[in-house]
């Protein structure tokens, strides 16, 4: 396996140069001894599902989780999100009460987030695979050295891109953000574990009034559309 193979040819020519090959080779035979030999989410056909939905050119915003969801039949390659029918998880809830609260968009009965992935909003894990009931079992494995390229990728892009941050994690990718062009909005992790940081930052209508400032069409948050 070679991983980078696997991505769509538009984001595969973004990353490369920020890519040390050594180290994407080294991800990549753990990634494929670790799916010959365990229970690996999300599926594999799913592994750069944020990529092939949301190309480069089409990115207005990215946001970015840290982990995929551990449990059978939750992730499916987009942070956050879950399948249609799979129950919503509490950090997703508490972002549909902001969302609506935020633009009064009403809580959706399904988890799955991929009009908005559909519309540019780059769906963004810091790792990108785990280990099935093990989480952040492949953190520290390279998963973060490729995920910050698709970051400087987007930085180097001209047109803008509206970056949220949630909590602690998420937040320190701001000193990977240097280019003026791009907007940051950070708040806290919308896990319930976290009662104050997130609830209230109205990320929705922020992230839209930066891209209409840039003259980039708005996102519709509305993920029954």
């Amino acid at each position: 396996m070679n991983l980078p193979d696997l991505l769509p040819d538009a984001w595969r020519t973004e990353l490369t140069p920020f890519l040390d090959a050594d180290a994407t080779a080294s991800l990549s035979a753990f990634v494929d001894e670790q799916y010959r030999t365990q229970t690996v989410y999300p599926p594999i056909e799913d592994l750069f599902a944020a990529y092939r939905l949301c190309p480069p050119e089409q990115t207005r915003v990215l946001i970015l989780g840290q982990d995929p969801y551990h449990g059978p039949g939750q992730a499916h390659g987009l942070s956050f999100s879950v399948r249609e029918g799979v129950r919503i998880p509490p950090s997703l809830r508490n972002v549909f009460k902001e969302l609506a609260e935020d633009v009064n968009v009403p809580p959706a009965t399904s988890g799955d987030l991929t009009g908005w992935a559909r519309q540019g909003v780059l769906l963004l894990n810091a790792v990108l695979t785990v280990r099935a009931a093990a989480a952040a079992s492949h953190a520290n494995k390279g998963w973060e050295a490729f995920t910050d390229a698709t970051i400087r990728a987007l930085d180097a892009r001209e047109e803008r891109v509206v970056f949220l941050l949630w909590g602690g994690y998420a937040r320190k990718k701001a000193a990977l953000i240097t280019n003026p062009v791009h907007a940051v909005l950070e708040a806290g992790h919308p896990s319930p574990l976290n009662p104050k940081g997130f609830r209230g930052s109205r990320p929705f209508s922020a992230a839209n009034k930066a891209l209409a400032d840039a003259g980039r069409p708005l996102i519709n948050w509305d993920t029954r559309a």
